[in-house]
């Protein structure tokens, strides 16, 4: 699995979401490490990390517990905080406080798989530069910011996606889902820190995430939506500080 890690003191995890991978969070690694040992790994199937023909949370949960090697803070966002929440359930003496971002134990209806067609019908061979692929993907992802989220995943030398589109996309339904036979509960410090603007995170998810996380808190950054790390950067690093006890 691969990883980036900087600083020292308190061990934190960090674990990205669908499409991302460590380097998405180079500024909240390097803000947090003046405190912490932060480590921002790449999940399976994206980034530098070796690519597998399974994607279950639970196969990302074993990942991140040989990642932590002992015990850490982990904070997860999205697909990697489902993730994360997972490993707290079936092996919480991994994990020392838990930061779920904008997710909920709980199955999602949207797919996201209109991405991964966009990503294949990029001609490759006709990308030299990241702009050429940019251009392709507008006619289909108009979002501009979207399509510079994506295209962090764009090896434009060696012209291939990082992200195992193929499995990605068999597996779709088991990303969006959640594990539902885990039996176990998380008694530690928990934090669900959701955007303001986002609608990930409702009330109706609450009971579900007090039944596998009774020590769980409640927070919103103001102006966010569903990338709140990235919309606001410097709110969500004060938010996990001050969660994982100030300076460390």
């Amino acid at each position: 699995m691969n990883s980036v890690t900087e600083g020292s003191g308190p061990r934190v995890l960090i674990a990205h979401g669908l499409y991302g991978s460590a380097r998405n969070w180079g500024v909240i690694v390097r803000r947090l490490s003046d405190a912490f040992t932060v480590t921002a790994v790449d999940m399976r199937n994206h980034g530098q990390s070796p690519w597998a023909e399974s994607h279950g949370y639970e196969d990302m949960a074993a990942d991140l517990a040989e990642a932590i090697g002992g015990r850490a803070h982990v904070v997860g966002h999205s697909m990697g905080g489902k993730a994360a929440m997972v490993l707290a359930l079936t092996a919480p003496e991994r994990v020392d406080r838990l930061i779920v971002a904008d997710i909920a134990p709980v199955a999602y209806s949207h797919t996201q798989i209109q991405y991964i067609e966009a990503m294949r019908g990029v001609d490759l061979s006709r990308v030299e530069t990241r702009g050429d692929a940019d251009r392709q993907l507008a006619g289909v992802v108009p979002e501009e910011g979207v399509r510079a989220f994506l295209l962090q995943s764009l090896d434009v030398k060696g012209r291939r996606w990082r992200l195992n589109l193929d499995v990605l996309a068999r597996e779709m339904d088991r990303i969006i889902g959640f594990p539902g036979d885990l039996g176990g509960v998380f008694e530690g410090p928990a934090l669900f820190l959701s955007g303001a603007e986002s609608d990930y995170v409702r009330p109706e998810h609450r009971e579900r995430i007090k039944t596998l996380f009774p020590n769980a808190k409640f927070a919103k950054i103001p102006g966010a939506g569903h990338w709140l790390h990235a919309e606001k950067p410097r709110e969500f690093e004060a938010a996990v500080r001050a969660f994982l006890g100030g300076m460390g």
